[in-house]
């Protein structure tokens, strides 16, 4: 999701390679910090494989570059929007690095096709926790800390779900007897 991020940025504006690190870092948060072990190596595959080049700048001093996109690259970001992989999807934060980018894409149908991988990850019953394969549902845990996380994570989802039904232009669900809306998947954990 680090070569998206960088290919995302740079098919906005030409950056050097501080300014880069910047944007990845606040896109990414505290969940994902961005180290120059990772980002720099990042940049050299990318370099390498032709989807980006680099040029002094010599207007900001001595071993300063600007970053900019190349064709290829440009090419490659757009396959990597049209069809992230089940992780970037399932993924919670590798999820909204496609989101932030996803407007790049120049074919809505594209745009709502992610969306609804998306969704109907999100609308299948899932839950952190398990009675042999059953997901549990918030009220069904005793434990206040555990029962936190699913109705934090529910919330959560509720929300997103929303938010995309209206994205793509749908009608929100149906209610179940209680008027409350059934359990569906929780956001994904960040992976390490």
């Amino acid at each position: 999701m680090l070569e998206l991020a960088i290919l995302g940025f740079l098919a906005e504006a030409p950056l050097p390679g501080h300014e880069l690190r910047r944007r990845v870092s606040q896109l990414t948060g505290y969940t994902r910090p961005v180290s120059d072990g990772s980002l720099y190596p990042a940049i050299n595959r990318l370099t390498k494989a032709g989807l980006i080049e680099r040029r002094a700048d010599p207007a900001a001093g001595a071993a300063r570059y600007v970053l900019s996109m190349t064709a290829a690259g440009r090419a490659d970001m757009l396959q990597r929007l049209r069809e992230p992989a089940d992780h970037e999807i399932t993924d919670f934060t590798r999820f909204y690095i496609v989101l932030a980018f996803l407007s790049h894409l120049p074919d809505v149908t594209e745009q709502h096709a992610v969306l609804r991988r998306r969704l109907e990850f999100l609308e299948e019953p899932a839950s952190f926790f398990y009675d042999k394969d059953q997901p549990l549902r918030a009220e069904e845990i005793t434990d206040p800390y555990r029962r936190g996380m699913l109705l934090t994570a529910r919330a959560t989802s509720r929300a997103e779900r929303t938010w995309l039904r209206e994205a793509l232009g749908e009608k929100p669900p149906a209610f179940d007897t209680a008027g409350t809306e059934s359990d569906r998947r929780p956001p994904a954990a960040p992976a390490s």
